[in-house]
């Protein structure tokens, strides 16, 4: 249908996050420094991001789009109110590059944690995933290289966080479209959480996702 919506003219836009902070339906984003609009049916073409661009980066155009859906609103926002993206700039959904000062870093994405993660987060869409769990990365010393490269990266403790994954996860591999699942635990029992939180939220996403299990031992080595 044709309709009015936002477009973000990437070149002006100078990354302030006004617009995703008063866009009341959560449609902006922010990545790589940039806003961009999640979907187009989660903006409802009244502008209230318009007057908070400090640089005009945001005009209206009439195009060929998606109608806007407020039911899709709704579970975006139920979304991240389950992911506490309203309590911290940190928690901000970015694609990340390769920079000077993170050349051998292979993480490609932020937030890293599970109970964080965004669900709607558009670095999900075909992604291969590495669950992991955070002890892991401290145990394995070529832990990027071997395990992070090419996927996005969620970590978890399901003994320090003490809540259930799986729902969150669900959610994840419900909307996107999930390629295949590494998930990497250690050899100690309260890692078997992580392990049943993937398989549970797999089989609850009704999803036929291919999903290895690696186990490391505590002196690095892979059992």
């Amino acid at each position: 249908m044709i309709r009015t919506i936002i477009h973000i003219d990437k070149n002006k836009c100078n990354g302030c996050g006004a617009c995703a902070a008063a866009c009341h339906e959560n449609a902006i984003v922010m990545l790589d420094g940039k806003a961009h609009l999640l979907r187009d049916d989660y903006c409802d073409g009244l502008g209230d991001c318009l007057p908070h661009c400090p640089t005009n980066a945001i005009t209206f155009e009439k195009r060929d789009t998606a109608a806007y859906d407020e039911q899709a609103v709704h579970a975006h926002q139920k979304a991240l109110l389950t992911s506490h993206q309203h309590t911290c700039p940190g928690q901000t959904p970015r694609s990340l590059g390769q920079t000077k000062n993170t050349a051998t870093s292979q993480l490609r994405q932020w937030p890293v944690q599970i109970k964080l993660a965004p669900v709607t987060a558009p670095y999900f869409d075909k992604a291969s995933l590495l669950i992991a769990a955070d002890c892991t990365a401290y145990a394995y010393a070529r832990f990027h290289e071997d395990f992070m490269s090419g996927k996005i990266t969620l970590i978890g403790c399901p003994k320090l966080d003490n809540i259930d994954y799986s729902e969150n996860l669900t959610a994840i591999f419900k909307q996107n479209t999930i390629k295949d699942i590494t998930v990497i635990r250690m050899e100690v029992p309260c890692c078997g959480g992580l392990e049943s939180a993937v398989k549970k939220a797999v089989q609850q996403s009704g999803t036929a996702i291919s999903c290895q299990v690696i186990t490391l031992c505590m002196d690095g080595t892979i059992r």
